[in-house]
């Protein structure tokens, strides 16, 4: 029997009036030719969680800005992490001290800023006798993970193994000597990069998406000097210039090839380390919240972390051979995965059958030294380059990270590259720490408790699953959705059988958060395609009628936009045998 939320088949509800179809379409159109009509201060390429940051940071500043994406905002590495904004406390073993002390930081203005989207998780750390992290060593670095917070977050707690098995009772007994249980934080990856290009939006900025970079514009001179790019509309084909005094580089594992593209290269500036995770029914592992694990087959930190009814399993590294858009899970990839989590969890027994995606992502590390290409040989602090015809690249870094990252960037440009803005701010960096994105809540992150949120969205929807997916996807803006269900009831079904999604989410993502094709309604404003054995190829042909009439595709457009989709659902969730 369907679920009695479940999505209509297309001939049951076409879900799409004429204005707002001719509102989405006009007010992209109103973005390009806003693009190119005259010069900014600042053009970002990349709109992965960087970029997006970076472009809030310059907007919030009073710079004229603009933010380009080639596909979809955190459509390449921002969508494919561990969804944790950490403090880093693996990075404790390599001694990146400074690292962990900036992550400590930053996660805990996150939880304030997006309270929503950023949430307090409790991890549990069992240690096994014999295991290449002793208790002590445990105990040891999660005191200094607390000073390095400057005691500012909830302190870890001590555990003896009865203490562990009450925490976790599913995790295996045999061997165990006690462990620990802090506090990190999760987050939705892709929202959170998502409400960052929101907010520069609101800010003032010139964002679009589905725009990609064809060459840089260069002026006259000995230095031809970067002026701006010429850029490509990829929904019409149809190419304009957009100018700008500073043009900054955010494009993550596509920094190189974005350099060579605006002019010569200065070399390889990157070196790429591929991550995988898998997820799996939460009812198979039986973990209750987020567990830290050291694999019994390597020694390996992973985690495995509560996601709804699923559980993410994760990470692999490896150095990544192939271009990002070409990365996938390997079938070894995958069964270490499992294996190491068999081990910790005897009761899961996990196999291929269980695994209902995996993906993988690059993560975009700054190199060491030139010629070292390892994961070991890598930093995971960001790196900001500034080439000689004055374009602006950074590299590295991590997601909890990227305000911090984006304040500096942007210091960076402002005192190497330009005069004061029009707006007449000072030409002297300010403080990274007193910059406006400190204290500007990110766009529905101004609620008074996320408790009180969800009660009164569940209240309201009287579904307990969908008002808490509504509360935690968008904050205090969860009514914006659920009046497209006021207006009209059949929206109020649920978009994929047995996961909290509406299909009033479709229509919002068009007409509110700049969603074009069915690969960023299904891979990023929700996490269909991550949590259905099939990738959401059936949602999609679900909701493709109601995507055709908000932006006028015809039959045929709409016949390739569900060809685009199955090729994206094969590239990101395929897992190869070799």
């Amino acid at each position: 029997m369907p679920h009695p939320h479940a999505a209509p088949g297309p001939s049951d509800h076409e879900g799409a009036s004429p204005v707002a179809a001719v509102a989405a379409v006009a007010a992209r159109s109103a973005t390009l030719a806003g693009l190119a009509a005259e010069p900014f201060d600042m053009l970002i390429i990349g709109g992965g969680i960087t970029g997006a940051g970076v472009a809030r940071e310059a907007a919030l500043a009073g710079f004229r800005t603009a933010l380009l994406e080639r596909d979809d905002f955190a459509s390449g590495t921002s969508s494919r992490s561990s969804r944790l904004v950490h403090g880093g406390v693996r990075y404790l073993e390599h001694g990146h001290l400074g690292l962990v002390f900036e992550s400590s930081r930053e996660r805990r203005l996150l939880l304030g800023l997006a309270p929503h989207l950023v949430r307090p998780l409790a991890f549990t750390w069992p240690v096994y006798r014999g295991a290449r992290v002793p208790r002590w060593k445990v105990r040891a670095g999660l005191a200094l993970y607390d000073a390095l917070s400057l005691f500012r977050n909830q302190r870890h707690q001590s555990l003896d193994r009865d203490g562990v098995l009450g925490s976790e009772p599913a995790l295996a007994p045999d061997g165990l000597v006690g462990g620990a249980r802090y506090w990190d934080a999760a987050t939705d990856d892709t929202r959170l990069t998502l409400a960052s290009a929101l907010a520069a939006r609101e800010a003032g900025a010139a964002v679009a998406n589905h725009v990609s970079v064809v060459s840089g514009v260069h002026a006259d001179g000995p230095q031809r000097r970067l002026t701006g790019v010429v850029a490509e509309d990829r929904r019409t084909g149809d190419t304009f210039a957009v100018r700008a005094r500073v043009i900054i580089n955010a494009t993550g594992p596509w920094s190189d090839a974005t350099a060579a593209l605006t002019g010569a290269s200065q070399g390889t500036q990157l070196f790429g380390s591929a991550g995988s995770h898998i997820a799996v029914p939460r009812a198979r592992v039986g973990n209750h919240e987020a567990v830290t694990i050291v694999s019994p087959l390597d020694g390996r930190v992973m985690f495995v972390l509560p996601s709804g009814s699923h559980t993410i399993i994760g990470t692999t590294e490896r150095p990544a051979r192939g271009g990002p858009n070409d990365i996938r899970a390997t079938r070894a990839e995958v069964t270490y995965l499992l294996q190491s989590v068999n081990r910790c969890f005897p009761f899961a027994q996990l196999t291929m059958d269980d695994v209902i995606s995996a993906w993988c992502g690059i993560r975009p590390l700054a190199a060491v030294r030139a010629g070292e290409h390892s994961a070991n040989a890598a930093s995971r602090e960001h790196a900001i380059t500034h080439r000689s015809d004055g374009l602006v690249s950074i590299t590295g870094g991590k997601l909890t990270t990227y305000r911090a990252m984006a304040a500096d960037v942007l210091a960076h440009a402002r005192g190497e590259s330009m005069k004061a803005p029009r707006t007449g701010a000072a030409t002297s960096p300010p403080r990274r720490d007193a910059w406006p994105s400190e204290s500007t809540p990110l766009p529905g992150g101004d609620i008074t408790t996320r408790e009180a949120t969800v009660q009164e969205a569940r209240a309201t929807t009287h579904d307990a699953a969908v008002g808490e997916r509504l509360a935690l996807a968008y904050g205090s803006r969860w009514r914006n959705v659920w009046s497209y269900v006021q207006r009209d009831a059949a929206l109020g079904r649920r978009l994929s059988d047995d996961l909290p999604y509406l299909l009033a989410e479709v229509p919002h993502a068009v007409e509110r958060e700049m969603a074009l094709t069915l690969s960023d309604v299904l891979i990023r404003r929700t996490h269909v395609a991550f949590e259905t054995r099939d990738h959401g190829r059936a949602a999609a042909r679900r909701i493709a009628p109601m995507m055709a009439a908000l932006l006028q595709w015809s039959p045929s457009e709409t016949a390739r936009q569900l060809d685009d989709y199955d090729a994206d659902a094969a590239r990101l969730f395929t897992i190869d045998d070799h």
